[in-house]
Protein backbone atom coordinates (compact mmCIF):
# COMPACT_ATOMS: atom_id res chain seq x y z
CA UNK A 1 0.00 0.00 0.00
CA UNK A 2 1.32 3.44 -0.96
CA UNK A 3 1.63 5.70 2.05
CA UNK A 4 0.45 9.25 1.40
CA UNK A 5 2.54 11.87 3.16
CA UNK A 6 0.43 14.25 5.26
CA UNK A 7 1.22 17.90 4.59
CA UNK A 8 2.11 20.12 7.56
CA UNK A 9 -0.73 22.35 8.76
CA UNK A 10 0.72 25.53 7.25
CA UNK A 11 1.07 23.87 3.87
CA UNK A 12 -2.49 22.58 4.04
CA UNK A 13 -3.66 26.16 4.58
CA UNK A 14 -1.48 27.38 1.72
CA UNK A 15 -2.73 24.69 -0.65
CA UNK A 16 -6.32 25.47 0.35
CA UNK A 17 -5.83 29.16 -0.43
CA UNK A 18 -4.31 28.28 -3.79
CA UNK A 19 -7.21 25.95 -4.54
CA UNK A 20 -9.74 28.69 -3.76
CA UNK A 21 -7.75 31.10 -5.95
CA UNK A 22 -7.80 28.64 -8.86
CA UNK A 23 -11.56 28.15 -8.49
CA UNK A 24 -12.09 31.91 -8.55
CA UNK A 25 -9.87 32.37 -11.60
CA UNK A 26 -12.79 32.55 -14.08
CA UNK A 27 -14.08 35.51 -12.04
CA UNK A 28 -10.72 37.22 -11.43
CA UNK A 29 -9.00 36.50 -14.77
CA UNK A 30 -9.19 40.03 -16.19
CA UNK A 31 -7.74 41.54 -13.04
CA UNK A 32 -4.48 39.85 -14.08
CA UNK A 33 -4.86 40.53 -17.80
CA UNK A 34 -1.79 41.90 -19.61
CA UNK A 35 -4.00 42.76 -22.60
CA UNK A 36 -6.55 44.72 -20.58
CA UNK A 37 -3.91 47.06 -19.20
CA UNK A 38 -2.77 47.83 -22.78
CA UNK A 39 -6.34 48.50 -23.88
CA UNK A 40 -6.90 50.70 -20.85
CA UNK A 41 -3.68 52.64 -21.51
CA UNK A 42 -4.82 53.31 -25.08
CA UNK A 43 -7.91 54.98 -23.60
CA UNK A 44 -5.96 56.78 -20.89
CA UNK A 45 -7.47 54.53 -18.22
CA UNK A 46 -5.78 52.76 -15.32
CA UNK A 47 -7.65 49.46 -15.42
CA UNK A 48 -8.20 46.87 -12.72
CA UNK A 49 -5.17 44.87 -13.83
CA UNK A 50 -2.96 47.98 -13.65
CA UNK A 51 -4.12 48.53 -10.07
CA UNK A 52 -3.51 44.88 -9.14
CA UNK A 53 0.01 44.93 -10.62
CA UNK A 54 0.75 48.14 -8.73
CA UNK A 55 -0.43 46.54 -5.49
CA UNK A 56 1.80 43.54 -6.16
CA UNK A 57 4.80 45.87 -6.48
CA UNK A 58 3.96 47.71 -3.25
CA UNK A 59 3.36 44.45 -1.37
CA UNK A 60 6.71 43.07 -2.56
CA UNK A 61 8.45 45.93 -0.77
CA UNK A 62 7.43 44.26 2.51
CA UNK A 63 6.51 40.62 1.81
CA UNK A 64 8.44 39.76 -1.35
CA UNK A 65 6.72 37.26 -3.62
CA UNK A 66 4.37 35.98 -0.94
CA UNK A 67 1.49 36.44 -3.40
CA UNK A 68 3.05 33.89 -5.76
CA UNK A 69 3.32 31.24 -3.08
CA UNK A 70 0.02 31.72 -1.32
CA UNK A 71 -2.63 33.24 -3.61
CA UNK A 72 -1.66 33.38 -7.28
CA UNK A 73 -4.20 31.46 -9.43
CA UNK A 74 -1.57 30.78 -12.10
CA UNK A 75 0.73 29.35 -9.43
CA UNK A 76 -2.17 27.29 -8.13
CA UNK A 77 -2.77 25.74 -11.55
CA UNK A 78 0.88 24.77 -11.77
CA UNK A 79 0.96 23.20 -8.33
CA UNK A 80 -2.17 21.23 -9.20
CA UNK A 81 -0.21 19.84 -12.15
CA UNK A 82 2.86 19.06 -10.04
CA UNK A 83 1.94 15.43 -9.20
CA UNK A 84 1.93 14.69 -12.95
CA UNK A 85 5.43 16.14 -13.42
CA UNK A 86 7.41 16.78 -10.25
CA UNK A 87 10.71 17.40 -12.00
CA UNK A 88 12.79 20.37 -10.91
CA UNK A 89 12.59 23.17 -13.46
CA UNK A 90 16.02 24.43 -14.57
CA UNK A 91 14.94 27.94 -13.70
CA UNK A 92 18.36 29.57 -13.72
CA UNK A 93 18.70 29.00 -17.45
CA UNK A 94 15.30 30.41 -18.29
CA UNK A 95 14.54 33.06 -15.65
CA UNK A 96 15.53 35.79 -18.12
CA UNK A 97 12.62 34.89 -20.44
CA UNK A 98 10.02 36.63 -18.28
CA UNK A 99 11.99 39.84 -18.55
CA UNK A 100 11.94 39.43 -22.33
CA UNK A 101 8.15 39.20 -22.06
CA UNK A 102 7.71 41.97 -19.49
CA UNK A 103 9.91 44.76 -20.88
CA UNK A 104 8.38 44.96 -24.41
CA UNK A 105 4.93 44.71 -22.84
CA UNK A 106 5.73 47.61 -20.48
CA UNK A 107 7.04 49.68 -23.40
CA UNK A 108 3.81 49.04 -25.31
CA UNK A 109 1.78 50.20 -22.29
CA UNK A 110 3.89 53.36 -22.05
CA UNK A 111 3.48 54.02 -25.79
CA UNK A 112 -0.30 53.54 -25.62
CA UNK A 113 -0.56 55.84 -22.61
CA UNK A 114 1.51 58.52 -24.33
CA UNK A 115 -0.64 58.32 -27.46
CA UNK A 116 -3.71 58.86 -25.25
CA UNK A 117 -2.10 61.89 -23.61
CA UNK A 118 -1.42 60.06 -20.36
CA UNK A 119 -3.74 58.44 -17.87
CA UNK A 120 -6.89 60.48 -17.25
CA UNK A 121 -8.90 58.29 -14.89
CA UNK A 122 -8.82 55.22 -12.70
CA UNK A 123 -11.44 52.57 -13.53
CA UNK A 124 -11.08 49.29 -11.59
CA UNK A 125 -14.00 47.77 -13.51
CA UNK A 126 -12.89 48.94 -16.95
CA UNK A 127 -14.18 46.41 -19.52
CA UNK A 128 -15.27 44.11 -16.66
CA UNK A 129 -19.05 43.81 -16.61
CA UNK A 130 -20.40 43.75 -13.08
CA UNK A 131 -16.94 43.00 -11.73
CA UNK A 132 -16.95 39.52 -13.30
CA UNK A 133 -14.65 38.52 -16.12
CA UNK A 134 -15.82 35.33 -17.83
CA UNK A 135 -19.36 36.41 -18.68
CA UNK A 136 -19.32 36.03 -22.47
CA UNK A 137 -18.74 32.80 -24.45
CA UNK A 138 -15.55 34.03 -26.15
CA UNK A 139 -14.03 34.85 -22.77
CA UNK A 140 -14.19 31.16 -21.94
CA UNK A 141 -11.90 30.56 -24.91
CA UNK A 142 -9.41 33.06 -23.46
CA UNK A 143 -9.72 31.46 -20.03
CA UNK A 144 -9.04 27.95 -21.31
CA UNK A 145 -6.09 29.16 -23.40
CA UNK A 146 -4.53 30.75 -20.30
CA UNK A 147 -5.14 27.60 -18.25
CA UNK A 148 -3.70 25.41 -21.02
CA UNK A 149 -0.53 27.51 -21.23
CA UNK A 150 0.22 27.51 -17.51
CA UNK A 151 -0.71 23.88 -16.93
CA UNK A 152 0.91 22.77 -20.19
CA UNK A 153 4.29 24.30 -19.35
CA UNK A 154 4.18 22.69 -15.89
CA UNK A 155 3.40 19.31 -17.42
CA UNK A 156 6.16 19.64 -20.01
CA UNK A 157 8.98 21.19 -17.99
CA UNK A 158 8.19 20.66 -14.31
CA UNK A 159 7.49 22.63 -11.17
CA UNK A 160 6.09 26.12 -11.73
CA UNK A 161 7.76 26.41 -15.13
CA UNK A 162 5.65 29.43 -16.07
CA UNK A 163 6.79 31.31 -12.96
CA UNK A 164 10.33 31.08 -14.28
CA UNK A 165 9.57 31.88 -17.90
CA UNK A 166 6.41 33.67 -19.04
CA UNK A 167 4.90 35.27 -15.94
CA UNK A 168 4.33 38.98 -16.60
CA UNK A 169 3.44 39.60 -12.95
CA UNK A 170 6.68 38.34 -11.38
CA UNK A 171 8.93 41.25 -12.51
CA UNK A 172 6.82 43.76 -10.58
CA UNK A 173 7.50 41.80 -7.40
CA UNK A 174 11.13 41.13 -8.28
CA UNK A 175 11.74 44.85 -8.68
CA UNK A 176 9.93 45.57 -5.42
CA UNK A 177 12.03 43.00 -3.58
CA UNK A 178 15.23 44.32 -5.19
CA UNK A 179 14.45 47.81 -3.93
CA UNK A 180 13.73 46.47 -0.46
CA UNK A 181 17.04 44.61 -0.40
CA UNK A 182 18.94 47.75 -1.40
CA UNK A 183 17.30 49.86 1.33
CA UNK A 184 17.09 46.94 3.80
CA UNK A 185 13.98 48.00 5.66
CA UNK A 186 12.06 45.38 7.70
CA UNK A 187 10.31 42.79 5.55
CA UNK A 188 9.18 39.19 5.62
CA UNK A 189 12.05 36.82 4.84
CA UNK A 190 13.50 33.41 5.53
CA UNK A 191 16.36 32.92 7.95
CA UNK A 192 18.63 29.86 8.16
CA UNK A 193 20.86 28.48 10.91
CA UNK A 194 23.59 26.69 9.01
CA UNK A 195 24.90 24.99 12.16
CA UNK A 196 21.65 23.01 12.45
CA UNK A 197 21.69 21.77 8.85
CA UNK A 198 22.28 18.04 8.39
CA UNK A 199 22.45 18.28 4.57
CA UNK A 200 19.51 15.94 4.17
CA UNK A 201 18.45 17.90 1.04
CA UNK A 202 14.75 17.65 1.95
CA UNK A 203 14.36 21.44 1.70
CA UNK A 204 15.69 21.39 -1.86
CA UNK A 205 13.53 18.39 -2.74
CA UNK A 206 10.36 20.11 -1.54
CA UNK A 207 10.93 23.57 -3.00
CA UNK A 208 8.19 24.24 -5.61
CA UNK A 209 10.46 26.79 -7.31
CA UNK A 210 13.29 24.24 -7.76
CA UNK A 211 15.78 26.31 -5.76
CA UNK A 212 18.89 24.78 -4.21
CA UNK A 213 17.66 25.62 -0.72
CA UNK A 214 20.29 23.41 0.92
CA UNK A 215 23.06 25.54 -0.57
CA UNK A 216 21.26 28.69 0.55
CA UNK A 217 21.05 27.33 4.11
CA UNK A 218 24.73 26.46 4.21
CA UNK A 219 25.75 29.93 3.16
CA UNK A 220 23.18 31.38 5.60
CA UNK A 221 21.79 33.53 2.80
CA UNK A 222 18.19 32.70 2.02
CA UNK A 223 17.46 35.61 -0.30
CA UNK A 224 16.68 34.59 -3.86
CA UNK A 225 14.53 36.49 -6.33
CA UNK A 226 12.71 33.30 -7.30
CA UNK A 227 11.75 32.45 -3.70
CA UNK A 228 7.99 32.73 -3.23
CA UNK A 229 8.09 32.48 0.58
CA UNK A 230 5.78 29.47 0.50
CA UNK A 231 7.43 28.01 3.60
CA UNK A 232 7.74 24.51 2.12
CA UNK A 233 11.37 24.36 3.21
CA UNK A 234 10.49 25.71 6.68
CA UNK A 235 7.93 22.98 7.23
CA UNK A 236 9.97 20.19 5.61
CA UNK A 237 13.25 20.69 7.48
CA UNK A 238 13.52 18.02 10.20
CA UNK A 239 16.29 19.98 11.96
CA UNK A 240 14.25 23.21 12.05
CA UNK A 241 17.15 25.06 10.48
CA UNK A 242 14.90 27.46 8.52
CA UNK A 243 12.27 29.82 9.82
CA UNK A 244 10.30 32.92 8.91
CA UNK A 245 11.37 36.31 10.24
CA UNK A 246 10.18 39.88 9.83
CA UNK A 247 12.94 42.43 10.07
CA UNK A 248 15.96 43.89 8.33
CA UNK A 249 18.70 41.75 6.83
CA UNK A 250 18.83 39.32 3.91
Amino acid sequence: MVKIRQLPARQRVRKALLLVSSLLFPITLYYFSPALIIQGASDGVLSGSAIVFGLMFVAALFVGRLWCGWACPAGALQELAQPANNRRTPGGKFNWIKWGVWLPWLLIIAAMAMSAGGFHRVAPLYQIEGGLTVTQPYWYVIYYIVVAVFVGLALLFGRRASCHTICWMAPFMLIGRWIRNRVNWPALRLVAEAAKCTNCQICTRDCPMSLDVNAMVNRAGMEDGECILCGSCVDACPAKAIHYAFGSGK
